[in-house]
Parts: C-alpha cells; structure tokens; sequence
C-alpha cells in the first residue's frame, strides 16, 4: 500500500522540523510504505529547502490559496500512485501519532476518514469558532445524512479513488466540499477522535465572520448542485407561502373592512406566489437535467 502523505505550507520554515522530525518518528515505527509530499504555495521563506532537508517530496507554484493548493496536492498525489492519501496541516496542530489510526479505517473499508477535534480534546479554539464549527458540522450531517462532528478538519485520510473522482468548485476551502461530495457519491465516511494542539492563529481569514459568510455560500452551491430539487424546492415553497399567507391576509382584511387595504399588496401577493411557482418548477428541470 502506498502512502502519501501531503502538507500544504506557506511561509512555514519555523514549523515544519518539529513537524516533520515528529511525523518521521511515528511512521517509521509502523509497517506501512510511505512518502512525504509539501505542497509550497508560493512561500517567501525557506519553507521548500527545508522541506527538502528532511526527506520530504517538494512540490512549488505561485501562492494559490489553500483550496488550490488542494486541488494541487490531489494530481499529485496521484501521479505517485497513492493508495491512499493522509491530509495534514503544518502548523502542528494535529498530533501524527492519529495517522495510523486513520490508515486502519481505510482498511477496514472506509474511504474517507476524518480527524474530529470534537470527539477528542481541544487544547485552544475561540469560543465563536468552536459554535462555527458545530453549527457547520450540523448543516452537513443533515446534509450528507452521516454524523459529522467536526467537518473543517484539516486532518483526514482516503483513497485514490475518492482524490480522483471529486471535482471542487470552491475557491477558498476543500474541508466541507469534499466530504459533502464524498457522501452524495456513495462513498463511506467515518470519524477518529484526535488531540489538536495549540497553534498560532489562523492564516486563512480575517475574522470568524469572513470565513462563516464564504463556508455557507459554499455550502449552498453545493446544496443546489447536488440536491436541486430540494434546494430551489424550499426557496420557491418559502416564497409561495409567503404569498400565500400575505393573500388570506388581504382576503381577511377585505372580509372585514371590505377593502384590501391598498393595490401593491394584492400585487406583492401574486408576485410571490408566482415567482414562488416559478422557482419549484425550475427545481424541478434542473433535476430532471442533473439525472
């Protein structure tokens, strides 16, 4: 079995020799074949050298962003032949001893197999980021109908197959695109509890809110691609309502007082029913297309 494991690293010269020498230390005292892959986003530092140094396949382009860089580790991955794929962060965050263990889950049939922080033990995580990320573990379990606890992990391992066969349309994060495609292609998911470490404040976005305001566009999009019935099926019912209530309103108001109580609310009524109607039946061609 061939093991890649990938870490992606911008500006991390500091990092990495703890991070690897600790890798390292946990793989070579297992059975299993493996290599080492550093994804350099365009670092400034001497962030490939060191890479280098210590063993590790270096693989360098202009700084992209984490999810293109994602995307990159993928190909590369699998123009090693990678069997199976370990995900991890070069912060030090997640503890290497955990690799194994999500190794053992893809033999035991899993295909993707997530570090959750949620079923083990935070050492430091901001009070509105931990809500985040249960909020977002929440909308992806009902999602994917598979419990999820911790869906923006950076600590994951699958197969070739799921690398290969999942296109993302994200440009900011891959965490809950891949498992929500994952689970809508049939392949198994489950989780691990690990230990996450402290580490230095994230280098991905300004505040919770930013990255809270991408990570639901993001998920919506996917909603809508995967599920369009379901999804423009709620946003044209919730519209035709609407309207539909605004409507019994008027037709109480007229019942009452013998008039609607002004033209534009009749209008708004219909509108909404309409557009409402409008929307259901375009979830309805879109999903007639989608299969």
């Amino acid at each position: 079995m061939n093991i890649i494991i990938t870490i992606p690293a911008y500006n991390e010269e500091k990092t990495l020799p703890a991070v690897l020498t600790e890798l390292k230390q946990v793989m070579n005292a297992t059975s299993y074949r493996y290599r080492i892959l550093i994804l350099d986003d365009g670092s400034k530092d001497r962030t490939a050298e060191v890479a280098r140094s210590y063993g590790a396949l270096v693989v360098s382009h202009r700084h992209k962003g984490l999810a293109e860089t994602f995307k990159a580790e993928m190909r590369e991955c699998l123009k090693l032949n990678a069997d199976v794929i370990v995900h991890t962060d070069a912060d030090g965050q997640y503890h290497p001893r955990h690799i194994p263990e999500l190794i053992e889950k893809i033999q035991q049939g899993y295909d993707l197999v997530l570090g959750s922080r949620f079923r083990g033990r935070i050492e430091q995580m901001p009070l509105m980021k931990r809500w985040g990320n249960i909020a977002f573990s929440h909308a992806i379990s009902s999602l994917t109908e598979v419990k999820i606890t911790d869906s923006t992990t950076g600590f994951r391992a699958f197969t070739a197959e799921v690398a290969r066969e999942i296109n993302y349309i994200n440009t900011f994060t891959y965490t809950q695109e891949q498992i929500i495609k994952a689970a809508k292609q049939g392949f198994r998911i489950t989780e691990i509890p690990i230990i996450a470490r402290k580490t230095r404040a994230s280098r991905l976005f300004k505040s919770p809110l930013q990255y809270a305001i991408k990570a639901w566009i993001n998920i919506f999009r996917i909603y809508r691609d995967y599920d369009p019935l379901k999804f423009f099926g709620y946003v044209g019912g919730t519209l035709l309502g609407l309207g539909f209530l605004l409507g019994i309103a008027i037709l109480i108001r007229i019942l009452i007082t013998g008039g609607a109580g002004g033209v534009p609310r009749v209008i708004l009524s219909a509108l909404l029913m309409l557009v409402g109607i409008q929307v259901i039946i375009f979830g309805f061609l879109a999903d007639m297309l989608k299969r």
